[in-house]
């Protein structure tokens, strides 16, 4: 009779017991690294999409700068290369994690932004051009695309910014080493050399 009695105290006190660590583990942080880092990635990822709706864009504009800037081929030609690296490079699926890739990757869109830029340059000598409703409107939806890559980049090294301090801070470290040692730091943009210069066009 009184080991029947002890048995549910036993339970109980198990339940309790169980109960009591979860609430623990679960305030202590050990979910906190794979949180933010598929928050880094979702952010990542929406990096991407801008940079790809941009690639969408541009043979429209190529196209329709076409007609109007003929004898300006070299910097059309530029814009049509850049686009065709930017577009054609392999993305490794570690590329958050592989300073390599990432750094071939962000040369890569500079190059396009560098090339984008010398056309939008050489347009303002085109009125006619510039007067065309297809050409605003592709101008427009660039500029568009340009501002949300910028706050695509902006989210991404917030993401990163805070996955990374959790890796290098307590308890961070501690649940790193012992429950998710294959977490890498994850790479950020860095402003491309010559960003903060206007393009040049010579003619």
């Amino acid at each position: 009779m009184l080991a029947i009695s002890q048995a549910p105290r036993r339970l109980i006190v198990r339940a309790a017991l169980i109960g009591f660590a979860a609430t623990l583990l679960a305030g202590c942080g050990i979910n906190t690294i794979p949180t933010l880092e598929e928050q880094a990635k979702a952010a990542w990822s929406q990096v991407e999409n801008q940079y790809q709706r941009r690639a969408d864009l541009i043979p429209n504009l190529v196209e329709t700068v076409k007609g109007s800037a003929a004898h300006e081929r070299e910097v059309l030609t530029d814009v049509v290369e850049a686009r065709a690296k930017a577009t054609q490079m392999q993305i490794p699926e570690d590329i958050t994690t592989n300073p390599e890739a990432f750094q071939k990757f962000q040369d890569a869109q500079g190059e396009l932004s560098s090339a984008l830029g010398r056309l939008l340059v050489v347009v303002e000598n085109y009125p006619d051009l510039k007067a065309n409703k297809n050409y605003l409107a592709l101008q427009s939806q660039l500029e568009g695309t340009e501002n949300r890559i910028a706050v695509a980049r902006r989210d991404y090294v917030e993401a990163v910014r805070a996955y990374n301090t959790e890796l290098r801070t307590i308890p961070g470290r501690w649940w790193r080493a012992l429950m998710y040692p294959d977490s890498e730091p994850m790479q950020n943009f860095s402003a491309n050399p010559g960003s903060d210069e206007a393009p040049k066009v010579s003619f």
